[in-house]
């Protein structure tokens, strides 16, 4: 590669930003780069219902970044290289992320450190990609830098994936018998934490050798036999048109244990949705809902949804409800997954492509993580919640400055463990592992338990005690955390990422106008029953709209018979049907001009929610108070 183009320098400044979209370029080191740019931010979610080709998504990437680029400045200023900060793709695990960048005719990715998620996108997408900023002063040289370079650099089973063409090739390659492991398979035991354990048990051995391998190392990459494997209507079309062109109609690989949703777009039409959201949403984010039914009925894949075969709801919620078993390695093309790392399972987000190799082989690319262990203590006294908890987590140094991070390409899972687990359910443990992916982990993992034992056996009649998996004694992690949670304060996250803790304390007097209780983080039953515990008996501050948005169709019809529901409704509440469409603003709870956003769900990037306007992350009390008060309370103090 030559550098024949523009390098556009992503930094804080906004008006060193305009300065590069017309046309003057800059040196690095000029003002900061930003942390996180994040997959909201490359490709947002509004543009992500118009398709997923490079031609479609190209003049959308980066579009209001930092509110100083605009629609086409990149694919229009002919920028040929990125150069970012620390965790560079944040976020979704949406492969459009990377395809807009292709589109926009970016050609080479520079940043200090990637998301685990991203990372593996651009190297099945194609898209050339280093941390090393040598390889930057090359170009500026004149050097024709060779990017067989860069490729040389990855692990072993990413140089086999270039290598082969792409993971679907490799993957045809694979099930024609042409591919071993790349990896040792008779190797010594030696004591497993939970997360390595998960990972060697179902490690394959070779074409028709099975499965499970004595033990896993830090850092190795592995090909494991995949579980339940889901989609839904952001990425289905994306990922069957992948499968199709590489395997035509060859049968999916346990269909059983695959499945497709119908949630993202489901609330997109409700009448508390501004119009302005369905002008740009509802129409193509209905063909892509066609796109996956037609799929879903060509491959014989079971489709959740209103009106559908199987029920509706928010995949990560009836994935913990119905699919999800201790010992299981689960994957959806959602970010969120790690929400069934509660089931004492191993389950994280991946991209398109990824999803239609698992679909084909039942095989999933694992690169075996560091693992930290979080032992909790403490009594949370009824207030402290799970949110409170991962909000603190996740803010921490340790986290988001990656202080886990030795080479550019090790992800990190937190392994939950401790007494203090024991005073929530299921509901309200989910929360903690699915929001690690928000402190730019691959997953959690929740210890056996014993909210985990009850769930199952009140859920499936059994509790699998067979398939629990725990920590042998004598393994080993990159750190272990003692958190008493006496230590940890109600929690916030301020506006633009879920690691920017605070105490809810510091920012008591915060105006809201704007609530809202749902998403697969904050939709539960159980965060319902604490929201409504806050409520009961209070009205709502004059100005303050509030939407609730239960996060499948069992949580609908169990707060509809504990009355919850009406208790929201008489209030003035906007209750809707189960969906996830707030989250990421193809619902209701889209903030309008001048309002300040109080939300239960798990992410609050620039303009997440379908609109300007700070957004912060509560748990459920917390979003009940403020919708009492009008702003950001302690509900012990109502």
């Amino acid at each position: 590669m030559k550098l024949s183009g523009r390098i556009l320098h992503l930094v804080e400044d906004p008006n060193l930003l305009r300065r590069q979209v017309r046309g003057e370029d800059v040196a690095a080191g000029e003002t900061p780069y930003v942390y996180g740019v994040n997959t909201d931010a490359m490709i947002s979610g509004q543009a992500c219902t118009l398709g997923y080709t490079p031609e479609i998504l190209g003049p959308y990437f980066l579009e209001n970044f930092q509110e100083a680029i605009q629609q086409g400045d990149v694919q229009g200023g002919g920028f040929q290289v990125i150069v970012g900060g620390d965790a560079y793709g944040s976020g979704s695990s949406r492969e459009v992320a990377v395809v807009a960048h292709q589109g926009a005719g970016v050609e080479l990715v520079v940043a200090d450190s990637f998301q685990r998620i991203f990372q593996e996108n651009m190297v099945y997408g194609g898209m050339p990609f280093t941390t090393d900023r040598g390889v930057l002063a090359r170009l500026q040289a004149g050097e024709d830098v060779e990017l067989r370079e860069l490729t040389a650099a990855l692990p072993p089973f990413f140089r086999s994936v270039a290598e082969a063409g792409g993971l679907l090739s490799y993957g045809t390659q694979l099930l024609a018998g042409e591919v071993t492991p790349h990896y040792a398979v008779d190797v010594p035991g030696r004591p497993l934490n939970i997360v390595e354990k998960l990972i060697a048990q179902q490690t394959w051995r070779g074409p028709g050798q099975g499965y499970g391998v004595a033990s896993v190392e830090d850092g190795e990459q592995v090909l494991c036999r995949a579980a339940f494997r889901g989609m839904h209507e952001y990425t289905a079309g994306m990922v069957m048109a992948l499968y199709q062109q590489a395997w035509g109609d060859a049968p999916v690989v346990d269909p059983d244990l695959v499945a497709a949703f119908e949630d993202h777009f489901v609330l997109i039409g409700h009448e508390a949705v501004p119009d302005f959201v369905k002008r740009a949403r509802l129409a193509p984010a209905m063909q892509l809902t066609e796109e996956m039914v037609e799929a879903c009925e060509r491959n014989g894949i079971r489709l959740h949804g209103p009106g559908r075969a199987y029920p509706p709801g928010v995949c990560h919620r009836i994935v913990v409800e119905s699919y999800a078993r201790p010992g299981d390695i689960i994957v959806l093309t959602d970010s969120h997954t790690p929400t069934a790392g509660v089931m004492n399972a191993f389950a994280f987000g991946v991209g398109s492509t990824a999803m239609a190799f698992a679909l084909r082989t039942g095989l999933i690319p694992v690169t075996v993580p560091k693992v930290v262990r979080v032992e909790i203590a403490g009594d949370a006294r009824g207030v402290l919640s799970p949110k409170d908890v991962i909000l603190h987590l996740i803010g921490d140094p340790y986290f988001r400055e990656e202080q886990w991070r030795q080479s550019p390409t090790d992800t990190c899972v937190v392994e939950f463990a401790g007494p203090g687990l024991d005073q929530w359910n299921v509901d309200e443990l989910s929360v903690l592992t699915n929001m690690t992916v928000e402190g730019g982990l691959m997953t959690g993992v929740v210890a056996p338990c014993q909210p985990l034992r009850d769930f199952l056996k009140a859920q499936h009649g059994q509790d699998y005690a067979e398939r629990m998996v725990e920590a042998d004694p004598g393994a080993s992690y990159a750190r272990v955390i003692h958190l008493h949670l006496d230590e940890v304060p109600l929690t916030v996250a301020t506006p633009g990422d879920s690691r920017n803790r605070a105490p809810l304390a510091d920012h008591g007097e915060v105006p809201v106008q704007n609530v809202v209780i749902a998403s697969c983080t904050g939709g539960s039953l159980a965060d319902l029953r604490a929201a409504a515990e806050v409520l009961r008996g209070r009205q709502l501050a004059p100005g303050v709209r509030v939407t609730v948005t239960p996060s499948s169709a069992a949580v609908t019809e169990a707060a509809e018979q504990e009355g919850i529901l009406e208790l929201f409704r008489t209030l003035g509440a906007v209750v809707t049907p189960p969906g996830c469409g707030s989250c990421i603003g193809n619902g209701p709870g889209v903030p309008l001009p001048g309002e300040t956003t109080a939300s239960t769900t798990n992410r609050n990037f620039a303009r997440r929610m379908g609109a300007p306007g700070p957004v912060y992350l509560v748990s459920p009390a917390v979003a009940a108070a403020a919708a009492v008060t009008g702003r950001l309370a302690d509900p012990r103090q109502l």
